[in-house]
């Protein structure tokens, strides 16, 4: 299994060669200027939730890719009124299997609205379940929650936000990484804008004194997992 980083929350999941891109935000990124979108493969593509900064380039890279796109009924309906036909709707604790791969919708506590302001529905958070097990949670606070994340599939990789303000900071990421029983964590969302830059160094060492692995790949860094 291998991950790409994309910049901001956006990164792509390879699983014995199909593509899993989530949060397609890469076009509006400055941060991610070295990225192609139009380039970017997709197999699937699974948005957490409305919000620009996830959902940029969306519809761009669904049409011209084809891929399946996984997101909440919500999003659904306003991305077939972009002219997206190959969607799958889910919604906070479904499952369901595609290809080789299975997800889990999960809770994430934030909020949702689409670019135009529309309602985006419930945010989620997704657990792929396949030879190893990810937990992506998409823009969330620490919730007791993720507690049950794990159960039924131990998680190997835990994928979340660091960069405080609008989502948990690198010092709630370790604390969830503790509730999941997650030992290695990929850091998202940080450093795009002012309002969520951090001190990398301080949050990788925190990490580390916790007795956990925080991961920051640069953007367009390949790493297997």
């Amino acid at each position: 299994m291998k991950y790409t980083y994309y910049g901001h929350s956006c990164f792509s999941l390879e699983i014995k060669g199909k593509k899993l891109l989530f949060d397609p935000f890469i076009t509006p990124n400055d941060l991610a200027k070295g990225i192609a979108a139009d380039q970017v493969e997709a197999d699937y593509i699974l948005v957490s939730h409305g919000h620009a900064d996830h959902i940029a380039d969306c519809v761009s890279i669904a049409q011209r890719t084809g891929a399946l796109v996984i997101c909440s009924w919500e999003i659904y309906q306003w991305l077939q009124s972009q002219g997206v036909e190959n969607i799958h709707p889910m919604n906070t604790g479904g499952k369901k299997s595609f290809d080789l791969f299975t997800v889990k919708c999960v809770v994430a506590q934030h909020s949702s609205s689409l670019p135009d302001g529309s309602y985006a529905g419930n945010p989620m958070g997704f657990v792929i379940m396949a030879d190893k097990n990810i937990y992506y949670s998409g823009d969330t606070a620490l919730t007791l929650d993720m507690q049950l994340v794990p159960q039924g599939a131990p998680i190997s990789y835990s994928i979340l936000p660091i960069g405080d303000n609008f989502t948990m900071g690198f010092e709630d990421a370790a604390k969830a990484a503790h509730l999941m029983q997650c030992g290695t964590v990929i850091g998202v969302h940080y450093n795009t804008f002012p309002y969520i830059e951090i001190d990398t160094v301080k949050a990788k060492d925190h990490f580390s004194k916790n007795g956990l692995t925080l991961l920051l790949p640069h953007i367009g860094e390949t790493i297997q997992l």
